[in-house]
This record gives C-alpha cells, sequence and structure tokens, in this order.
C-alpha cells in the first residue's frame, strides 16, 4: 500500500491547478490518478479544464456533485453522448443511455424484463453451475490470469445466454466491447473511427442475422427477441440497434468482469477483509458492493450543460461537457469515511456511485451483484486460496477501469 501513496503524491502539487487534466488515460493504467483526483476534491471540486485531449471540459469530483448532476437529466443530459470522448457525426450511434423520456423509457423497459427478479432467480443455478466448473477447471500451484480464465469468461458466457448468442462464438462478445469503449488512437489496434466502424459493422452484421430470426418466431426472453418483438425497439434503424447492442453489451460485461477481477486484488491487498468474510459469509452481500465501490468500473459518464446554470459556486454555459468522475466520488471523505481503504462492513456500504443515479441507473445492477456474489461464495465454499503474484495490468482508459492481466496462483 505504500507504492500506492507514493505514486498518488508524485509530481500532482507541482502542477498549476489550471493545467490539471484528469483526462489523460496513462494515469489510469499506471493507477497514479488518484492524487490528481484528491487534489480536485481538496481544492476545486467542480474544475474546468481548458486544454485537454478531449477538449475543454468541467470535473465534478465530489460525491454530492455528483449525484446532483446524475440525477437531474433536464439541466445535464446524456444526449451528445455519455463519455467525454466527442464521437464523430458520421460514427454516431444512438443508444437508450443516450436519450431523454419518454423514448429513454420505453427502450430502457423493452429489455428491462431480462433482469426482472424472476428471471434473476431462474439464472441463479446457471450462474453457479458454470462458476464452479470454472473454479474446479483451474490450475493448481501454477500461475494464471485471473481475468482471462475467470472474469472474461463468466461474463462471456453470461452475455451468450442473455442474448442467446451462438455460444462458441461468445469470445466476438469481449472483442466487441473492448473495441466499443477504446477511441482511436494514432500507433494502436484501433487507430481511426473507420477501422473502429468496420470492426462494430461485423457486430451488426452478426445480430442482423439473429434479429431477423427471432422477429419471425415467437417471443422469447432474450435481448434480441425483446428489442424485435417490442414496438418501442421493434422499428430501430441500424445505427439505433448497433447503439443499443454497444450499451448492452458494454455494460453486461465492464461492470462484471472488472469487478471479479479487483475482488480478488483488494481481498489480496487486504488479508484482513478475507478473514472477515471467511469468518462471517453474511457480510458477503456488503462485501460485493464494497468490492463494486472500491474499483469504480465504469470512471466516469459525461453530461452537457442544457442550459446556463450554477454548480458547486461554478458557472456552467450551455453546451459545456461535464464529466462526472464516479471514480472520485466513490473516495469522497465527507460521504465515504476512510475512503481509500476497502472495508467490507463499512457503515453504508451500498451508498456508491458505481451505478449511477437517475433515469440512467445501471439496468443491469442486480445481475452484476449477484454474479460476484456467487462467484465469491463458491471460492469461500471450495477452500480457494486465490493468491496475487504478480502486478495486475491496467487497460489504459479514463471510461472502463479495468485489467487485462492479473497473475494469481492456487494451492492444491
Amino acid at each position: 500500500m505504500k507504492a500506492r501513496s507514493a505514486r498518488r503524491a508524485d509530481g500532482v502539487s507541482s502542477i498549476p491547478l489550471s493545467k490539471l487534466d484528469v483526462s489523460e488515460a496513462k494515469r489510469f493504467q499506471d493507477d497514479s490518478i488518484w492524487g490528481y483526483f484528491e487534489r480536485l476534491r481538496r481544492e476545486d471540486p467542480v474544475h474546468y479544464c481548458q486544454d485537454s485531449r478531449y477538449g475543454p471540459y468541467w470535473s465534478v469530483t465530489k460525491y454530492r456533485d455528483i449525484v446532483a448532476v446524475d440525477t437531474n437529466h433536464k439541466a445535464f443530459s446524456s444526449e451528445q453522448g455519455v463519455t467525454i470522448v466527442d464521437v464523430p457525426d458520421e460514427h454516431w450511434t444512438p443508444s437508450f443511455i443516450k436519450m431523454g423520456p419518454p423514448k429513454h423509457a420505453g427502450q430502457r423497459n423493452a429489455v428491462s424484463p431480462i433482469v426482472a427478479p424472476d428471471n434473476l432467480a431462474k439464472l441463479e443455478s446457471l450462474i453457479r453451475s458454470r462458476v464452479r466448473v470454472i473454479l474446479d477447471g483451474l490450475p493448481r500451484n501454477d500461475p494464471f490470469n485471473w481475468v482471462n480464465m475467470v472474469s472474461i469468461e463468466l461474463t462471456t458466457q453470461m452475455l451468450a445466454t442473455l442474448f442467446d448468442f451462438p455460444f462458441e462464438d461468445r469470445r466476438l462478445l469481449t472483442y466487441w466491447s473492448d473495441v466499443a469503449v477504446t477511441p482511436p488512437r494514432a500507433g494502436h489496434a484501433i487507430d481511426s473511427w473507420e477501422k473502429r466502424r468496420t470492426i462494430l459493422s461485423g457486430c451488426l452484421e452478426y445480430f442482423t442475422r439473429l434479429w431477423n430470426e427471432r422477429i419471425n418466431a415467437e417471443p422469447r426472453l432474450d435481448l434480441i427477441s425483446l428489442m424485435a418483438h417490442s414496438p418501442d425497439t421493434r422499428h430501430m434503424e441500424p445505427d439505433e440497434f448497433l447503439g443499443n447492442l454497444i450499451l448492452l453489451i458494454v455494460g453486461g460485461n465492464d461492470t462484471t468482469r472488472n469487478s471479479m477481477t479487483g475482488g480478488v486484488l483488494f481481498m489480496n491487498q487486504y488479508p484482513g477483509e478475507l478473514r472477515k468474510l471467511r469468518d462471517n459469509p453474511r457480510l458477503m452481500s456488503g462485501a460485493v458492493s464494497e468490492i463494486i465501490r472500491y474499483q469504480t468500473p465504469i470512471a466516469h459518464m459525461r453530461r452537457t450543460a442544457a442550459a446556463d446554470c450554477i454548480l458547486g459556486g461554478k458557472q456552467i454555459s450551455k453546451g459545456d461537457k461535464i464529466v462526472m468522475w464516479y471514480i472520485s466520488g466513490n473516495r469522497d471523505e465527507e460521504v465515504i469515511e476512510n475512503g481509500d481503504s476497502f472495508v467490507i462492513d463499512r457503515k453504508n456500504v451500498r451508498q456508491h456511485l458505481s451505478f449511477g443515479f437517475g433515469i440512467h441507473r445501471c439496468v443491469g445492477r442486480h445481475l452484476a451483484q449477484l454474479q460476484l456474489n456467487i462467484l465469491w461464495e463458491e471460492i469461500l465454499r471450495a477452500g480457494l486460496d486465490v493468491m496475487v503474484v504478480g502486478e495486475p495490468e491496467r487497460i489504459a482508459s479514463n471510461f472502463v477501469h479495468g485489467y487485462s492481466a492479473l497473475p494469481v496462483q492456487i494451492a492444491a
């Protein structure tokens, strides 16, 4: 933990406040972002960055200010996009998270039966059986990558089930999710908006085949059939269908996948918390909430000011880009005591920002919690000691706060 504290302090205080830019992806990749957010919360909670890779934007870094923005969709609109990246018009894909009422509610309600309580109850035994198979098949006494063998595999299997997607092709879902959340950068695998579009066009083509099958069949409880048979979604244009596919794939993948990895890392960093959980499994629900808070798998959401307004004492102009840094608000000491520590039995453990608030609150949050809950129940049931044996590899993203690798080893 000392190394992380050192990274937090390194160089932050020497940057003029007017030049401080928390959007640089490398700071999330090397885990050095925390000191920047600490400084903004302390000195300038609603902070204007004039010059960044993504143009000018406001950073909202404290819990209560974030809630104020997230719960006021009339003043702070999602219709211009939900990430700090401005997508070129020719590559724009609508989706219900980028819509206001009433269209938002209609499209959201079209897919919500998949995560209704009665369906989650039906999915529980399937999730548990899959978790057991995967855990039983993991290597013993040999290092392996938890991200690939557990986190990605479990979430991709679940996504395939939710879409009734061909199981043998399920890793395409992970690939499309990764492409969708990666802004083009020169020298990277996705180096242009055109290349990104070409890959995602393959996603659209694949799902259009599934759509054509489902729309001509009796309604079923899978996401494609639900959209195909709902009056609110059955007449979507191709770009809107793709936008909603991306939303559902990313939403069903990144939150759960990276919390599954983060939980293992945190339990190794804070072994006393793992002992608490082993000694008292009734803390499981709180432990899952704390994993999701401490990981904050979606680092930010963006809104655009719909009118001139005041936020945190600052004058916001119509059209300004507002970035809610959930990852910062989840460490705000004014609301979350000792927020930089991982504490599974903390007071008000469910009081975190990771699922958002207001009309755009994560539709799949209960499914994400269920999957994490079952994973940790089965780790404890099997008596597995999952030891982190190397440094985690984090992805270079200011949107998805996640991992590409976590080397672990399980004793026989």
